[in-house]
């Protein structure tokens, strides 16, 4: 009888970074906890992070928050008022409209671009780039091919041109935004593909009869999603910058929507005498976009296979 004894884990955090796991759920708790462990050291992803868990909260109760209508304004006596104003933290427009209650209500409408054309971009870009990846021949030629027709084109001319096409508003803004973000997700599901089409577990599941579509949906694809969510995250700046653009241009959200690129628009004929009717909404994009940029940054950090094997 062997003197040595197995040792148990007498904490949780023991029991999480235990290298037996004694089943599935330990061992994918384990991997989450060091992933949350190498997220929560970088300071500036957990500050991107704070900044968009702000921006949830702030467009779940903006009916709340919200200080006055971001609807109806008061043209005689609230016209254009500076920031600090008779109860305007921000300043008012043209039309007399508190600039922070349209701020505000406007997350709404950001958070609803951005989730929808995650919603929709991401999954077809992991699709194609998982079918081309493992088919391979003359699919992998056509799928790759019309990726790279989306990709010679600029995103903001080709989602301009979409929206001409399908007309003005957020809706259709969503669709032409979602068409022109996916090629880049495919040529990262399509490199991940390739890296593990060949190897041996993939092997041994075709050795047991799974199907190609099987194999693609259960094995093929989990391992694209690191890679995938870390460059979503990373494009919802650029996300945002697009949707403002359109706005801005009179192609995205039509008035009176409190969309932040149509409010940059209407602000720009006072750029110079009022200068915060323009400057508000463009400075809570970049903070949004900041904010995204560095939680992209924390998770690429995070999530990387040689920070793991760390």
């Amino acid at each position: 009888m062997s003197l040595a004894t197995e040792t148990r884990p007498t904490t949780r955090r023991e029991w999480l970074l235990s290298d037996r796991p004694q089943s599935r759920l330990q061992a994918r708790l384990g991997r989450a906890y060091m992933t949350w462990r190498r997220f929560s050291a970088n300071r500036l992803a957990v500050a991107g992070l704070l900044i968009l868990l702000a921006l949830v909260l702030v467009a779940a109760f903006a009916d709340q928050i919200a200080p006055h209508s971001p609807f109806v304004g008061n043209l005689a006596g609230a016209r254009l008022l500076p920031p600090g104003s008779d109860g305007y933290l921000l300043g008012t427009d043209d039309q007399g409209r508190d600039i922070l209650s349209r701020l505000i209500h406007g997350s709404r409408l950001t958070l609803m671009v951005v989730a929808l054309v995650a919603i929709i971009a991401a999954p077809v870009g992991l699709i194609v780039g998982a079918v081309a990846g493992y088919a391979g021949g003359w699919i992998d030629a056509i799928l790759m091919r019309v990726t790279d027709i989306f990709l010679a084109f600029p995103k903001l001319v080709l989602a301009l041109a979409f929206v001409a096409a399908l007309g003005p508003g957020i809706e259709n803004a969503v669709i032409a935004i979602a068409i022109t973000s996916w090629p880049p997700y495919a040529r990262i599901a399509r490199a991940e593909t390739l890296t593990v089409r060949n190897s041996d577990y993939i092997a041994a599941v075709r050795l047991m009869g799974a199907s190609p579509m099987r194999i693609v949906i259960r094995h093929v694809m989990p391992m694209c999603l690191s890679s995938l969510i870390v460059r979503v995250t990373l494009d919802m700046a650029g996300i945002i910058l697009t949707a403002a653009g359109l706005g801005f241009l009179g192609l995205g959200a039509q008035p009176p929507l409190p969309e932040w690129g149509a409010m940059i628009a209407s602000g720009r004929r006072f750029i110079l005498d009022q200068w915060w009717v323009a400057t508000m909404p463009g400075i809570a994009i970049l903070i949004v976009s900041l904010g995204f940029n560095l939680l992209g940054d924390g998770l690429r950090d995070a999530l990387d296979p040689r920070e793991s094997g760390q």
